[in-house]
């Protein structure tokens, strides 16, 4: 017979985990089925980690400039990438221990192997040794995540042609690199290797980088990056690569013609796909549309009893996403009163190269094409006294409001550490807080965050600082 539980969670990602969690909290019965290392790819190679060598990064773009702090250093200051790697694997192991320990103390139990859903409300987990054992629970869910997109063009082979995985594990700093792809773990990875002293080209399909940002944004970044030395081709495709050398000769169409690119290596950052093969979806008839499990608002799957939240519904591919939908799927099934669905179009987005990119909300574009009237205010760190006393005067603050009833429609910040800056809009945005309310608001002084009144100030022709 088969072992039973309440809630059965395949994937112990930030979807999984929290899922797990808060079945536990909420009285019920639960396992988490994984099989690889709890946490998931953001706790072992995907957000964790890649902050770790980021700011390995920015500690050595600080050393390289602290002339301009006013601090001599003697020497010359040399990046040990294998130290960087090292330190970057050890924060993500202390991480994964973390949920382990969280485990542990909710008494959820930990199956290590790979589940695939079979029906009658079970999962078939088979064991490092080929053991299958089926374990039965009233509600399963699916939070197995994504994996790097391997184009069909350029084949990942993981030695010249890599992925994010391998980017965060090399051995040894490569003296070029091409990144294909511009969003947020191409423009990441991108920073990391430049300011270590990689030659990086990016190239991006689309008109511009970070191509879901706001235009303003795009330019911004695409300014800072040419600065430290980043080639960047948009509107550009790679259409293939030769490995058959000691490099790679990656063959690019651009809007000027083909040109070719001799690069040690070659890194596919063209986004993720679901985990979803293999695990018995088709057997038991699960929805599923365009590579993604079909799920309505609670994250129920068309067949009673299995639920699919995180990178393999339709959502944002995003940690805080996966895991604001696995509160909400738990809790509908617990049947606790007013659980709201998620509001997708107040998901803030975050990219941590350097400056940092955080959005939320409706793009100036996207807001004049539904048809709103708007007030849109911008304020350069140029202009902060917070920002230019931290040596950090590039990027703005840009804000978009309704001009009729005041909506904050959407905001859109790139400059230093604005990635912690993002909340304060997303909260006034649930809360249904108008622009008038913001100018209203008093910010503390000096600060990144006043920005925000200052650029809403120049939204409603009040700029004070500007």
């Amino acid at each position: 017979m088969a072992s039973q539980y309440d809630v059965i969670v395949v994937g112990s990602g930030p979807g999984g985990y929290v899922a797990a969690i808060r079945a536990s909290q909420l009285g019920m019965k639960t396992a988490v089925i994984e099989r690889e290392s709890l946490g998931g790819i953001c706790l072992n190679w995907g957000c964790i980690p890649t902050k770790a060598l980021l700011k390995s990064a920015q500690v050595f773009e600080y050393i390289k400039h602290s002339a301009d702090y006013g601090i001599t250093i003697s020497g010359e200051s040399k990046a040990d990438f294998g130290a960087v790697i090292k330190r970057s694997r050890g924060v993500a192991d202390s991480m994964s221990k973390g949920v382990q320990f969280l485990m542990k103390k909710n008494k959820i139990d930990v199956i290590n192997g790979f589940g695939k859903v079979i029906p009658g409300k079970k999962v078939a987990v088979t064991a490092a040794d080929g053991k299958v054992t089926e374990y039965e629970g009233k509600h399963i869910i699916i939070a197995t995540g994504g994996r790097a997109r391997a184009l069909p063009s350029v084949p990942i082979d993981g030695t010249k042609v890599i992925e994010y995985r391998k980017a965060m594990s090399l051995e040894k700093r490569p003296d070029s690199l091409l990144v294909i792809g511009s969003g947020a773990i191409g423009v990441e990875f991108a920073y990391v290797y430049a300011s270590m002293g990689t030659k990086v080209t990016i190239i991006e399909f689309l008109p511009n980088v970070v191509p879901v940002e706001d235009e303003d944004i795009s330019k911004e970044l695409a300014k800072q990056y040419k600065k430290l030395g980043i080639d960047i081709y948009t509107k550009s495709e790679v259409t293939k690569v030769d490995t058959s050398g000691s490099g790679c000769k990656v063959f690019v169409k651009t809007p000027d013609g083909e040109k070719t690119f001799d690069v040690d290596l070659v890194l596919s950052a063209a986004g993720v796909v679901a985990n979803i093969e293999n695990m018995g979806l088709e057997e038991l008839s699960i929805s599923v549309d365009r590579g993604k499990i079909v799920t309505d608002d609670y994250y129920r799957t068309n067949v009673e009893g299995y639920y699919a939240i995180g990178d393999v519904t339709k959502g944002q591919a995003l940690a805080h996403v996966a895991s604001a939908e696995a509160i909400i799927c738990i809790e509908k099934i617990a049947g606790l009163p007013h659980v709201e669905p998620l509001n997708y179009n107040n998901i803030p987005g975050c990219t941590y190269c350097t400056p940092e990119i955080a959005s939320v909300g409706y793009t100036e574009k996207a807001a004049r094409e539904a048809g709103y009237e708007l007030k849109v205010g911008k304020f350069p760190f140029s202009a902060s006294g917070k920002a230019k006393a931290g040596g950090v005067p590039e990027g703005f603050v840009k804000v978009i409001f309704d001009a009729k009833y005041g909506e904050f429609l959407g905001a859109h910040f790139i400059g230093s550490n604005v990635t912690e800056m993002i909340a304060e809009v997303v909260a006034a945005r649930k809360l249904e807080t108008t622009g008038e309310e913001i100018l209203k608001t008093v910010h503390p002084h000096p600060t990144m965050s006043e920005a925000i009144k200052d650029a809403t100030e120049a939204a409603y022709g009040e700029a004070i600082h500007l």
